[in-house]
């Protein structure tokens, strides 16, 4: 079960690398980069709001999981 934790956690980590690329590439840039001056505003939110809560919490749940603080204590019930 452990080995299963451990490879989740290096897929959490990548689905967290792989949607900030998203984010970043296909949804802030292009609004940074319209003529239309209603863009920056959400071009604002997906790069400095959503990305790094999203990024973030991806990765540091990989982290956990690859570290093994996700262990269950079955004699502390």
């Amino acid at each position: 079960m452990d080995a299963i934790k451990k490879i989740a956690g290096i897929l959490w980590i990548a689905i967290g690398v792989y949607a900030g690329y998203i984010l970043i590439v296909t949804q802030a840039i292009p609004k940074f980069q319209s003529d239309k001056p209603e863009d920056l505003i959400p071009a604002i939110i997906y790069a400095f709001v959503l990305t790094p809560i999203i990024v973030g919490g991806l990765v540091t749940f990989g982290v956990y999981a690859l570290q093994g603080l996700y262990k269950s204590d079955e004699t502390s019930a």
